[in-house]
């Protein structure tokens, strides 16, 4: 048998096993671990909702051992003929699965607002999203930004500063955008122009970023504290479309960071896989030296996209101040970019994929405050710790191996 063989027989099993061994702790933590004749009910709508839907209410027990039985066929199934290709797929609906019990045996006997858990886990998701794509831009042309972290809390701090002086959000969101622009063009110049290796290029602007922003909050906020009182955009609703049940208040009610980190999302993935533009790109982050011999200027490629990817991380923090909480913190970026960093592996260097992946950190983020409020039986260092051990088992490879784009991180000197 061949080697890849014998690794694939390997995968399958250890699969499948990890399916059924799901469903076994499903079975005995959440279904017998719940009390016989309790419900879990889980709100639908949101404030404002044209159209109210009733509560969504199960049986805690009943549910929890029927997603059981679902995670044990499929482990089953996956050790007699495995699913192929489809093996990541099913691990989704297997997880799925796991969350879905976790959540019925905390709402035991309570309720739990399920749609404003999607709304938080969607707040929740921008900035990680953001950051994403700020990295897609810049690794797909073969450069690796470790300063996303930077750039998001330098953006974060002109955008409160920027927009309370001039006394317009826009204002603030501009110049955070433009902030990150600079510290994406200091990054390619050092990358690209001078070969610094680009972990440390990254991890001092990080540190830069950190020190400043520390520095000048401290002499300035504390003083003039008018300087850090911006405000937040406000919620735009879409008329017809907010007013659809779930989806409309989910989608279409949202502030306009919401809607800009959709649109990027679309035009970032079309513009990679579908242009022209997009194609050069992807060949000189995977084979530089075949894109320059016809003709592909590749320095220019990369300084272009480490700037874009520059002012995509710049409003990822504006949003921290300008759509979130309406004023700068000391490192009130948490840790975010480097999560971003996750999720771009996760995602495996596609924007959608990118966004799947946020959206899993934003919910664990967004879980652990909600299970506080239902006060779940479980130690709240444990419950703030979710996102980061998400964020581990993805870097540790846990989802499988990703290959990043070949010649990412290499720098190239033109013959």
């Amino acid at each position: 048998m061949a080697p890849s063989s014998r690794i694939s027989l390997k995968r399958v099993r250890v699969t499948g096993v990890l399916f059924i061994v799901l469903g076994m702790a499903i079975a005995w933590l959440f279904g017998f671990g719940s009390e016989g004749g309790l419900e879990s009910s889980f709100g639908l709508n949101g404030r404002d909702q044209a159209f109210e839907l009733p509560a969504l209410v199960l049986p805690s027990r009943a549910t929890a051992l029927l997603l059981a039985a679902v995670s044990a066929f499929l482990g089953a199934v996956q050790l007699t003929r495995g699913f192929g290709r489809r093996t990541y797929v099913v691990l989704g609906i297997v997880a799925a699965c796991f969350v879905l019990s976790f959540l019925v045996w905390a709402a035991r006997g309570s309720s739990l607002n399920f749609l404003g858990m999607l709304q938080s886990t969607l707040l929740r998701a921008v900035p990680i999203t953001l950051g994403a794509l700020a990295g897609i831009l810049c690794e797909r042309s073969g450069v690796i930004n470790i300063a996303i972290e930077g750039m998001m809390l330098t953006a974060a701090f002109v955008g409160a500063l920027a927009g309370s002086a001039a006394g317009s959000l826009w204002v603030g969101l501009l110049l955070g955008v433009a902030s990150g622009a600079l510290l994406g063009s200091i990054l390619a110049v050092l990358s690209i122009r001078y070969r610094v290796d680009q972990i440390i290029a990254g991890t001092v602007l990080n540190i830069f970023a950190l020190g400043l922003t520390s520095y000048l909050s401290a002499r300035l906020f504390s003083t003039y504290q008018n300087l850090n009182s911006p405000g937040r955009f406000r919620v735009i609703a879409i008329p017809l479309l907010s007013d659809i049940p779930v989806i409309g208040p989910l989608l279409f009610a949202n502030n306009i960071f919401i809607y800009l980190m959709l649109i990027l999302i679309a035009v970032v993935h079309v513009g990679l896989f579908k242009t022209r533009w997009g194609l050069r790109v992807r060949a000189v982050g995977e084979h530089p030296k075949a894109a320059d011999t016809v003709g592909i200027k590749v320095l220019a490629v990369r300084y272009r996209n480490v700037i874009l990817g520059g002012m995509v991380a710049g409003l990822a923090g504006a949003y921290f101040t300008l759509g979130s909480v309406g004023r700068f913190d000391e490192n009130m970026t948490a840790g975010r970019g480097f999560i971003a960093l996750a999720a771009l592996i996760f995602g495996r260097w596609s924007p959608i994929g990118a966004f799947g992946a946020a959206l899993v950190f934003g919910f664990a983020d967004s879980l652990q405050n909600k299970l506080a409020i239902l006060k779940v039986p479980i130690a709240s260092e444990f419950l703030l710790m979710a996102p980061y051990l998400v964020t581990i088992l993805v870097v540790a490879g846990v989802v499988g191996r990703a290959r990043p784009p070949a010649a990412d991180g290499q720098p190239y000197i033109k013959e």
